[in-house]
């Protein structure tokens, strides 16, 4: 089922390998929804404002449930938000990341990549959210956001090279990422 007959999209939305959308669900204006190694999957009746971008990864599809709203402009990637939540504009849910159902993610709210959201909870306008249970904070308390990010290794996690591993980190990543992307834009 890539798009439900029921489903809308607009004419200026992209979707960009394996995108399935379900029935009633609404993609808007300028919205990109691409498989760049994994699905993206939306459930029913769901929203995707405009200007948002959800991007499934390698080893990690974007599935988004029921009865949801994906603000404008929000940025999710490789990550799972449970039914009736909302994400609202601006905000950014990583890879592996996982908001369980009827949960908030506020304007520019982050959640970071391997973290848990429960049900229920809410991340508020511009804080972060991260680990696995999730810890909550202002964007002001860069100290203790980065001692909680630190071990999930986004390096290692995302790409592939872990923390420390390699004397030029960067020319790494975009090496392989560049490889794996050329890949994708060739097929």
């Amino acid at each position: 089922m890539p798009v439900d007959p029921e489903a809308r999209v607009a004419r200026s939305a992209i979707l960009n390998g394996d995108v399935r959308i379900g029935a009633g669900s609404c993609v808007l204006d300028g919205a990109v929804l691409s498989d760049h190694g994994a699905p993206v999957i939306i459930g029913r009746e769901t929203i995707v404002m405009e200007g948002a971008v959800l991007r499934g990864t390698p080893h990690h599809p974007v599935v988004i449930g029921d009865n949801v709203i994906v603000g404008p402009k929000a940025y999710l990637t490789g990550c799972t938000i449970g039914s009736r939540t909302f994400v609202a504009t601006n905000a950014s849910v990583f890879t592996g990341a996982v908001v369980e159902d009827d949960a908030e993610v506020r304007i520019g709210a982050i959640v970071h990549l391997r973290t848990r959201i429960p049900s229920g909870t809410t991340v508020p306008i511009g804080w972060v959210a991260v680990g696995d249970p999730a810890t909550i904070l202002p964007p002001d308390r860069h100290d203790e956001i980065w001692a909680a990010m630190e071990p999930l290794d986004f390096p290692g996690f995302v790409f592939g090279v872990p923390r420390g591993s390699v004397d030029e980190p960067m020319v790494e990543i975009t090496s392989r990422y560049a490889r794996t992307l050329r890949g994708r834009l060739d097929g």
